[in-house]
């Protein structure tokens, strides 16, 4: 693994949707935030972010560059995995609405509903009060998010919007059926270097 001074090394998985958006905000957060396109640089990450985008292509390219089974393995490992909407369905045990052939890593034991609150055009921004954060709810842009439709005991939901699960833990792996990048609200990311610092001792 590379570290600079304590600080965690976090990749943010570079094969399509918002990368640059997570690199910025993981960098506010004081990590050292890195792209991730291949096996050898997935192995010299500490953590993992998964950004929205579309989870289907997502899925095919990470088939294509070789990274879903050493995913898989760096997840059933240990290593801390935070994912955003598409990142969210990537994370689950189980899809639903979701291709006969899609792929996920895993790591929470959930079933999400793939563009449950919509389409494009409706997308939209709420305030969430997430368990853990202080000072006040985020401000989540929901852009044809998921949600939740139910987990397992080991789950630990961290927050609910309009009746549905949208931020969920399992150990070292979370999930947000929303954009945090987006908004310039690092407080979710700081969420995820605290506890990645915390896995490796630092």
């Amino acid at each position: 693994m590379s570290r600079t001074s304590g600080t965690p090394t976090i990749g943010v998985l570079a094969l399509q949707g918002d990368v640059r958006e997570h690199l910025i905000a993981l960098a506010a957060a004081d990590a050292v935030a890195r792209p991730v396109r291949r096996p050898e640089e997935l192995a010299d990450v500490d953590a993992l972010v998964i950004p929205g985008g579309e989870s289907t292509t997502m899925s095919k390219l990470a088939v294509i560059f070789g990274l879903l089974e050493p995913l898989r393995e760096r997840i059933r490992e240990g290593m801390p995995v935070y994912g955003t909407c598409a990142g969210m369905i990537m994370l689950a045990n189980k899809i639903l609405d979701g291709r006969d052939d899609q792929e996920t890593v895993g790591g929470i034991d959930m079933i999400v509903r793939r563009n449950a609150f919509g389409r494009q055009n409706e997308s939209f921004e709420a305030a969430v009060d997430v368990k853990g954060i202080n000072d006040g709810p985020v401000e989540g842009v929901f852009i044809r998010a998921p949600w939740v439709e139910s987990v397992g005991g080991a789950v630990d939901v961290l927050a609910v919007h309009d009746g549905h699960t949208v931020a969920v833990r399992q150990g070292n792996v979370l999930a947000t059926s929303f954009h945090p990048e987006l908004t310039g609200d690092h407080r979710m990311h700081a969420l995820f270097v605290d506890s990645v610092a915390k896995t490796l001792g630092t």
